[in-house]
C-alpha cells in the first residue's frame, strides 16, 4: 500500500512539471497550436506513467500473493493452555520452532496447520528461554506438511519489504505487511504476561504489525524466505504501556537456525553463543533511590567473574564502555559479546572503584 501511495503522488507531480515545460516554451514563442500539441503530449505521457504505475502495483501484488502462497502453509497456530501463538514448520519430521513464551511451562499442545482444519497434537522437545525460542514436534505427520525456507541474516537490509504471518488475536493465517526498519537491535523482554525476561541481541525491527498471537510466526521477505520470528511489539509508557504502532521485533533467522538446529539434533542447546559473567546479581540503588549498579549475590564456581577476582558484594557499574545500572542493562551490555572475549568490568568495592579484565564464559 505504501508503494501505491508513492506512485500516486508521483503521477500528480508529473502534471505540474509538464505545465512548467510548456510555460518555458511560451517564452520562446510557444503558439496555441504548439500549446495544444504539448498538452496532447502531456496527456499521453501522463497516461503512460499511469499505466506503468498500475503495472508496477500489479507486479507487487503478484509478489505478495506468490509469497503468501509459498510460505503460509509452513505457518501453524499453536494452542497452549495459556493462550494462542504461532509457529513455523522447521523440517519434514514435524519439528516446529516457536517462541519460548508461547509454550511457557507446558509440555503438550494443539496445533492447526494451514493444510487442513484437523487439530493435531504436539509435544515439547525443548525450550530455551534465554533466547525466547522453543521447538515442539507433531505426534503424527499430516499430508502436505511443508517446511519453511530460512533466509540469510547477512542479506537482510533496512527498507526491504516484509510480510508477517501468524495468528494474531486468534485469526489464523493472517498476513500484515511493512518493511525492515532497523537492524541489530538489543531488546529486553518483560516478564509480565508470560514473557521470559530475556535480553536478545541483533533483532530485526519491522513496521509490519505484530499483535498478540503473532509470536512465533514468520517474518518473510519477497523471496519467500523466513528472515525472522516475530517476538515482541514495542510499548509506549506514555500511553499506559499500550502497543507502539509500527514498532515490532523479530529474532533473526541465523539465531533461529542455530538454536532450533541444536535442539532438533541434541534435544537441548549445547552451544548458546551467549556470553556470561557467571554471577547471580541484583539491582542496587543510590541515596536518591535511583538504580546504580548490580551487586554480586553469588559467583559460579570457576566462572568468569570469579577467575577475574570479583567477590560477592562487589557492585558492577560498567562492562566495557557500557554503563550498568540494572540487571537488564547488564544483560544488554553482554548481549553482543561472545564467550571467550575479554572485557573490562568496572566495579565498586568497599575500598573504592576498581577494574578487572574478565574473559567471558557462556550461558
Amino acid at each position: 500500500m505504501d508503494a501505491f501511495h508513492f506512485r500516486g503522488r508521483a503521477r500528480r507531480l508529473l502534471l505540474p512539471l509538464s505545465a512548467g515545460v510548456c510555460a518555458i516554451a511560451l517564452v520562446s514563442g510557444c503558439s496555441d497550436a504548439d500549446s495544444g500539441a504539448s498538452n496532447a503530449a502531456a496527456t499521453r505521457s501522463g497516461a503512460t506513467q499511469q499505466g506503468t504505475a498500475s503495472k508496477a502495483t500489479g507486479d507487487l501484488e503478484d509478489d505478495y500473493q506468490s509469497v503468501i502462497k509459498d510460505v503460509l502453509p509452513s505457518v501453524v497456530q499453536i494452542d497452549a493452555p495459556q493462550g494462542l501463538g504461532s509457529g513455523i514448520v522447521y523440517d519434514a519430521k514435524g519439528h516446529i520452532v516457536t517462541n519460548a513464551h508461547v509454550v511457557g511451562d507446558e509440555k503438550t499442545f494443539k496445533v492447526t496447520v494451514a493444510t487442513g482444519e484437523k487439530v493435531l497434537s504436539a509435544s515439547l522437545v525443548a525450550s530455551y528461554p534465554e533466547q525466547d525460542l522453543a521447538v515442539i514436534k507433531l505426534d503424527d505427520l499430516p499430508d502436505g506438511l511443508k517446511p519453511a525456507k530460512f533466509g540469510d541474516s547477512e542479506k537482510v537490509a533496512v527498507g526491504q519489504i516484509v510480510l508477517a504471518m501468524g495468528s494474531p488475536l486468534g485469526l489464523s493465517s493472517s498476513v500484515t505487511q511493512g518493511i525492515v526498519s532497523g537492524l541489530g537491535r538489543t531488546v529486553s523482554e518483560s516478564r509480565a504476561g508470560g514473557g521470559t525476561g530475556a535480553t536478545i541481541a541483533d533483532m530485526v525491527q519491522t513496521s509490519a504489525a505484530i499483535n498478540p498471537g503473532n509470536s512465533g510466526g514468520a517474518l518473510v521477505n519477497l523471496s519467500s524466505e523466513v528472515i525472522g520470528i516475530p517476538t515482541l511489539a514495542a510499548t509506549d509508557p506514555q500511553m499506559g504501556d499500550s502497543a507502539a504502532p509500527g514498532i515490532g521485533f523479530a529474532i533473526p533467522a541465523s539465531m533461529v537456525k542455530t538454536v532450533a538446529g541444536q535442539i532438533v539434533r541434541s534435544g537441548k542447546v549445547t552451544d548458546s553463543g551467549r556470553a556470561a559473567l557467571g554471577i547471580t546479581g541484583r539491582t542496587v540503588v543510590d541515596d536518591s533511590y535511583r538504580p546504580a549498579g548490580v551487586a554480586i549475590v553469588s559467583l559460579e564456581e570457576g566462572g568468569a567473574a570469579q577467575r577475574a577476582g570479583l567477590r560477592v558484594g562487589d557492585i558492577i557499574t560498567a562492562v566495557g564502555g557500557a554503563s550498568v545500572t540494572t540487571i537488564t542493562s547488564l544483560s544488554e551490555a553482554l548481549a553482543s559479546d561472545k564467550p571467550g572475549e575479554k572485557v573490562t568490568v568496572t566495579y565498586v568495592r568497599s575500598d573504592g572503584e576498581k577494574t578487572a579484565e574478565v574473559t567471558l564464559g557462556e550461558i
